[in-house]
């Protein structure tokens, strides 16, 4: 009986000792997590109105050998927190920055005024609903960098994906409190690519490790998606909205083969023909919207934008109620107290910040010709998935989105009726077994910039899962 009472004894000390060390280790590895968590808290962006939510931003190293690290800021939920989703912010380009438009003129909780001395609480903000990560991808993009240069020269599709699935999984380390927590993908414009093929990599990501993202869902607006049924949709929007004539959409249709990646010098001739002599002096991204104004008097309505809907030369939104923001964020964000605050450009990149990189768009060296096969394995996997675009877009417009989705031939659950924001239309929508799809009236490209309320009930019935409401 003594024998047997000391081996228990013995087991449980062995038990103890063991809980102990796991209790250590745990509360070090949460010691060093909240360390690196406080070295990245924002205690005020100059200029910034009082807020109550809290605010993080810094680099995640996602490849050590190249040097290659990724600039987020998250801005956490306006009350209760720790009850919300993550909900992860990319945009596009590709080349554009996610704190230049998705933070400080569509989704996030500031706008910066005229003059870029401050900022002002914009009442939209997504951040009431959702904590927000806004990620700066791939590397070259704003803040975000590589101490190889070549990466800049030598980037694309493949590499974004792979490097933003490791920046979250590492941020999430840095972050413990959110590895259990719902997570949502949302962006727009050529984060018709990064979303869905970063939710790819998340899928296969799960399918191997021990500690899975607990990924819910994603929402794009106007989406690159489909390089034929995009362009071709184009094209169509473009006539359909008196924007060119009947000649030339019939030398476009008849000259231009949408399959190519590259269109031969008869099909890209008629593209700047129509441009420079037909379009005018218009915002593409919004056609109803006046230009940014220059200071020549002269307005600003982008460099030339080709299709197909791949990497071309930028075209640089300056639209919305202030045709002018991108501006006000190229003085702000070049502010060394701005930065400092930020605790960005840690390392004094050789450049100015911007918010688009002419550089990595110009050598966008891969892109996946279709993004239909990924809806279709997101929604074999079970993954809430929206669509939205801005009826007023002609650069990735509404008919390109329609054509592009009609391929993946779903059944219709709920047929297509008008949804309402404050007893007014808000858009347009379709539920299918799978997806829904939902047009924002007389919103541009980037719908949160010029229908805020709108875009923000378009969030709220995506969290919730629910329909778009019909009265």
């Amino acid at each position: 009986m003594a024998m047997l009472m000391a081996k228990r004894q013995i087991f449980f000390l062995i038990v103890y000792v063991l809980h102990f060390l796991v209790v250590s280790a745990s509360a070090r590895n949460h010691a060093v997590n909240t360390e690196e968590e406080e070295a990245d808290r924002i205690i005020s962006l100059p200029g910034q109105p009082k807020v109550s939510f809290q605010q993080f931003s810094g680099y995640v190293t996602v490849e050590r050998i190249a040097g290659r690290a990724l600039f987020y800021w998250l801005t956490e939920a306006a009350s209760d927190p720790l009850s919300k989703p993550l909900v992860v912010w990319l945009n596009g380009g590709p080349g554009c920055s996610s704190v230049a438009y998705g933070a400080s003129e569509e989704i996030g909780p500031f706008r910066i005024n005229k003059t870029a001395s401050g900022l002002y609480y914009n009442k939209f903000s997504w951040n009431t609903l959702a904590n927000l990560l806004f990620l700066e991808t791939p590397a070259g993009v704003g803040f975000s960098y590589s101490n190889r240069s070549s990466d800049l020269q030598d980037t694309g599709d493949i590499r974004t994906a792979k490097d933003s699935l490791e920046f979250l999984v590492r941020w999430m380390d840095r972050f413990p409190r959110y590895k259990l927590r719902e997570v949502y993908l949302t962006g727009e414009s050529y984060a018709g690519h990064y979303v869905p093929q970063l939710a790819r990599e998340i899928m296969i990501y799960n399918k191997m490790s021990k500690h899975p993202i607990n990924l819910k869902g994603i929402m794009v607006g106007n989406a690159v998606t489909d390089n034929y049924y995009d362009n071709l949709g184009t094209v169509a929007y473009w006539w359909s909205h008196a924007m060119i004539s009947d000649k030339t959409y019939q030398q476009l249709m008849n000259t231009c083969d949408f399959r190519r990646q590259k269109e031969s010098d008869e099909c890209e001739s008629l593209y700047s023909y129509a441009m420079d002599q037909e379009f005018g002096s218009i915002d593409q991204y919004n056609i109803y919207a006046p230009p940014c104004n220059n200071s020549d008097g002269s307005t600003t309505t982008g460099q030339t934008i080709r299709l197909p809907h791949r990497p071309h030369k930028i075209f640089r939104q300056l639209s919305g109620y202030d045709p002018c923001t991108e501006k006000y964020a190229e003085i702000y964000y070049n502010r060394p107290d701005v930065q400092r605050a930020l605790h960005a450009n840690i390392t004094k990149i050789p450049y100015k910040w911007t918010a688009c990189s002419e550089l990595l768009n110009r050598n966008w060296n891969d892109t996946e010709v279709s993004i239909l096969p990924i809806y279709r394995q997101m929604i074999a996997g079970g993954l809430r998935v929206w669509v939205f675009s801005g009826d007023v877009d002609s650069v990735v417009p509404v008919t390109a989105t329609r054509y592009s989705l009609a391929q993946l031939k779903l059944t219709t659950k709920v047929p297509w009726y008008p949804w309402y924001v404050k007893k007014q239309v808000g858009g347009w929508t379709e539920v299918y077994e799978g997806l829904t799809f939902a047009t924002v009236r007389g919103a541009g490209h980037e719908v949160p910039l010029f229908k805020p309320r709108a875009a923000l009930q378009l969030f709220k019935s995506f969290l919730k899962g629910e329909q778009l409401p019909k009265s």
